[in-house]
């Protein structure tokens, strides 16, 4: 039984300090209009997001066209970089990216983000097996989330992301066995490079 994860990385914000409530600015809202349009074609079942305003405007287009609720899962928030304000943030998603351990005061690791977002990840695996679910995420978590069954999806993976930006997770009961990303501009799944098969999961469940 195969079940498709849609990783939506948020539509452009408008900066604020307050995490929670920053709201996609006027370019993102238009762009979250195209990501609404190209996962229309996806037969999405259900809609999942972080709590973070952001990615609730990103998905929530999906949301009204299927007439269904978001379902709020703070566990897929952006990872915690720092507890203030960083003074050079690509210095310092830098540091965090080369030592796995390491955290700012107030932030966390690589590793506790990643834990974190996988426990969450395997939660609407086993609910939600078979369906077609949308998450609306960030880009540090989602990448850090994809780095757990693939090394391949690192820093420079991250760095190349756009904004607002979708993968699609296929998995055979636990095991990622494909990853498409989608363009929101066109009709087509496209495959970036960044695809990983293993048929012989999905060949012993014809045997059982």
């Amino acid at each position: 039984m195969i079940t498709n994860l849609y990783f939506v990385r948020h539509a452009h914000s408008t900066y604020t300090t307050n995490e929670l409530e920053r709201p996609l600015s006027v370019r993102g809202k238009e762009d979250s209009k195209l990501v609404t349009e190209r996962l229309k074609l996806e037969n999405i079942d259900f809609v999942i997001s972080s709590p973070y305003k952001r990615a609730i405007q990103t998905v929530e287009g999906i949301s009204e066209y299927l007439g269904c609720n978001i379902e709020i899962n703070k566990d897929f928030r952006e990872r915690t970089l720092s507890l203030l304000p960083v003074e050079d943030f690509n210095k310092a998603i830098t540091k965090v990216w080369s030592n796995p351990d390491f955290f700012f005061d107030g932030g966390e690791s690589n590793k506790k983000a990643q834990q974190r977002g996988i426990t969450a990840t395997m939660q609407v695996l086993d609910e939600y097996k078979g369906k077609n679910v949308v998450i609306g995420t960030h880009g540090n978590i989602m990448v850090l989330i994809m780095n757990f069954f693939d090394q391949q999806y690192d820093f420079h993976f991250w760095k190349m992301l756009a904004m607002p930006d979708i993968y699609r997770l296929s998995f055979y009961e636990n095991h990622l066995i494909e990853v498409r990303r989608i363009d929101e501009n066109k009709k087509n799944s496209l495959n970036t490079g960044y695809t990983i098969y293993k048929p012989i999961e999905i060949k012993n469940e014809g045997k059982k």
